[in-house]
Formats: C-alpha cells, sequence, structure tokens
C-alpha cells in the first residue's frame, strides 16, 4: 500500500464516522426545529385567542354604555310656592321618536342655586299609552349630585318603546325652600 492508499483509506475512515454524526446531528437539529414550530404556533394561538376574547369582550361593555342624550347643556328652573297657589312646578322635556327598550338607566345631574333648595324633586316619565311613573329623588342641595335611575325603577311603565316625555316636579308640600332656583344638566338614557 502506498501513502495516498492510507491516506484515502484513512480519510474514508474518518470521514464516515464524521458523516454519520453528521446526520445525527441533522436529525437532533431537524426534532428541536419542529418543537421550536410547534411551540410558536401555540404561543401564536394563544396570544390571537386572548387578544380576539379581549375584544368581544370590550365590545359588550361598549354596548353596555350606550348613551342618548336629551338635552345638551343646562336647564335652569325657577319655582316660587310663596306667591303661587298652583301645587307643582315642573320642566317637562319631550322625547324623540326613540325606543327606550334598549336602555337601562336615566341619568342626569342636578343641584340647587344659592336663592333656596327645593330638597326634594319627582323626576316623572309618561309614554304614548298614558302610563306615568315617577322616582323622588332626595337631598338636592348646592353641590352639583349626578343620579343614575335603573328604568326598572319606574314600575308602572310596560312600554318603554313609545315614550313621550321626562319631568322634573316640584311639589309645594315636599320642598325645603318655597323659592328657588335649581339647575339639571346632562340628561341622557345610558345602557
Amino acid at each position: 500500500m502506498t501513502r495516498d492508499d492510507i491516506y484515502d483509506h484513512l480519510a474514508q475512515v474518518y470521514l464516515g464516522k464524521r458523516k454519520k454524526s453528521d446526520t445525527r446531528k441533522k436529525k437532533q437539529y431537524n426534532t428541536w426545529l419542529v418543537i421550536n414550530i410547534v411551540i410558536t404556533v401555540m404561543i401564536f394561538f394563544s396570544a390571537f385567542y386572548g387578544l380576539t376574547a379581549s375584544l368581544t369582550r370590550k365590545g359588550s361593555t361598549l354596548q353596555d354604555n350606550i348613551i342618548y342624550a336629551l338635552h345638551n347643556g343646562s336647564i335652569r328652573m325657577e319655582y316660587n310656592f310663596r306667591d303661587s297657589y298652583t301645587p307643582t312646578q315642573s320642566f317637562v322635556l319631550a322625547i324623540p321618536d326613540i325606543n327606550a327598550q334598549k336602555y337601562k338607566k336615566i341619568e342626569f345631574s342636578i343641584r340647587s342655586k344659592e336663592e333656596g333648595s327645593p330638597g326634594n324633586v319627582k323626576v316623572e316619565f309618561k309614554n304614548n299609552k298614558n302610563e306615568i311613573a315617577f322616582y323622588y329623588i332626595q337631598d338636592v342641595g348646592l353641590e352639583w349630585r349626578k343620579y343614575s335611575i335603573p328604568l326598572n325603577e319606574f314600575k308602572n311603565i310596560t312600554d318603554w318603546s313609545q315614550m313621550n316625555d321626562i319631568s322634573f316636579i316640584l311639589e309645594s308640600w315636599n320642598v325645603k325652600q318655597k323659592k328657588g332656583v335649581i339647575l339639571i344638566d346632562d340628561v341622557h338614557f345610558s345602557g
């Protein structure tokens, strides 16, 4: 045997072993690659599912917060039971032709001015069937207070699909001071 034959023989022996170890490393590499791809796909799908679930839930909360404004701006209501013989004074706010069944609450802010505070105010709804329901709010004072009254508190109204008006009523026998001014602001239905 010549020197070249010995080198070729040694190269084949060592290269053959090297080739076998390379295929084993490639198989391990391919296995790790498959595992990493599977893990990446699982992370992607779980993140996508979490995002869509979050947006779906957020959409439902947005639907719960539907607002329909009945009056923008402040309403000034003066009352005087000292010089008047009328038992009540009211401010009537007409409700446009909407279906109020999809709303859950009526919300507004109210306060009295320095001239006098009524203390109690009657909030009254009337629909096209002449059904009337009311709710009393108490402790109307000099500070703005936001009221959120569930519509199911107005028990005599059976049909909320065609509402006529909402009234803010002061009754002479139910006020603390017989003369004064109240301000009502941001009257709206909300979901």
